[in-house]
């Protein structure tokens, strides 16, 4: 896909505060970016600042390589989404949908086609009569999206548009959003702090944290290989085990920690990264097994004493403590039916293989 936005060490400072710090990203034609990161962050602020409602301080804002910062937002080909989803109450699904080719006075005709295109596009074709109280939340975020794609905008901004719906709607609304994405092959730049969705829906994911850009990669990148401590903290839930480095050979690592030696693949350090230096290792509570007396088949396995057992559904949470940090735990997600017999006090064995942790060259406190 070839790059159809790009923002050029991007910034707003509101007074004396830097609500975004020369923030550089590509979006590329036909993707669903997410960006991504907790309240206060500044990824509305970029949101803001793309449509036309924010005015930076400095930087750009690159459209098919034209800087359109003096573009005023009604000549910009983008349309916005937001949480409040703004339907006039006493219009029709139709008129609500048709409303923005209304007042650019396009023939009868070709409105009419256009919301039927539009209805069709999110599945409500035979709900244009209706009016938005006979409609469902997830229904009227719909009408919103259909409203705005109507317009057929080169870039679909959307501000947290599935926060006032409850969890299980936001679940098959979030579905929902990346077909129509697919289906009507428009570029979706989409905000919000659930880590979650931003995972389930996302092409690539842009991690903000106080104004700062931390990562852009595809999902599975920023899940299993985080960039710094910042994301592997924020993107759900990690052990973290500092230790410093002891060897390297090849594609493997060795890691000296109160626990003893732990292995590693060497992904996520440079090669000015020398035996000696502070690091942590990062390790998903998923990719942790329990092992058996016998089993000698993990890198990395650890004794270890259930220090309480946390039931989930289909998996169960375990948090131990390795034998000698007694200031230290480490979390495990296994599933249910494996954990019978796992209680507190129990002694068990844990391990995990070397590729299924991540090296950052950053301290984390080893063993308090």
């Amino acid at each position: 896909m070839k790059e159809l936005l790009r923002l050029e060490r991007l910034s707003k400072r509101f007074g004396a505060v830097a609500a975004v710090n020369s923030v550089s990203l590509s979006v590329l034609d036909g993707e669903f970016l997410t960006i991504l990161g907790p309240s206060g962050s500044g990824k509305t602020t970029i949101l803001r600042m793309i449509a036309g409602f924010e005015q930076p301080t400095g930087g750009r804002i690159l459209l098919d390589g034209e800087d359109i910062l003096d573009t005023p937002v009604n000549r910009r080909p983008f349309n916005t989404v937001f949480q409040d989803y703004a339907l006039f109450p006493h219009m029709s699904v139709f008129q609500n949908i048709g409303y923005g080719l209304k007042v650019r006075h396009l023939p009868r005709v070709e409105i009419r086609d256009r919301v039927e295109e539009a209805l069709a596009s999110v599945d409500l074709a035979g709900y244009a009569a209706r009016y938005p109280d006979q409609l469902s939340g997830g229904q009227r975020q719909r009408v919103a999206l259909a409203r705005a794609l109507i317009l057929r905008p080169r870039i679909l901004l959307l501000d947290e548009p599935l926060g006032a719906l409850d969890l299980a709607l936001r679940k098959r609304m979030q579905i929902t959003l990346k077909e129509i994405q697919e289906r009507v092959r428009i570029t979706f730049i989409h905000v919000t702090h659930d880590q979650e969705e931003a995972l389930s829906i996302s092409d690539r994911i842009a991690i903000i944290s106080l104004g700062d850009l931390q990562q852009v990669a595809e999902p599975k990148n920023v899940y299993f290989r985080p960039a710094n401590m910042f994301v592997a903290r924020f993107m759900g839930e990690n052990n973290l085990i500092g230790g410093r480095l002891s060897a390297r050979s090849g594609d493997l690592v060795r890691v000296q920690t109160p626990m003893g030696t732990l292995h590693s693949c060497s992904a996520g350090l440079g090669q000015a990264d020398a035996e000696g230096r502070q690091v942590s290792l990062v390790v998903r509570p998923e990719n942790i097994v329990l092992l058996s007396e016998e089993d000698s088949g993990a890198v990395n396995a650890l004794e270890a004493e259930v220090v309480r057992e946390v039931f989930i559904g289909s998996e169960d949470k375990l948090i131990v403590r390795p034998r000698g940090c007694p200031g230290m735990e480490i979390m495990v997600k296994i599933h249910s039916d494996t954990a019978v017999g796992a209680r507190s006090g129990q002694r068990v064995r844990i391990g995990w293989r070397a590729e299924n942790c991540w090296l950052i060259p950053e301290a984390e406190a080893a063993c308090p």
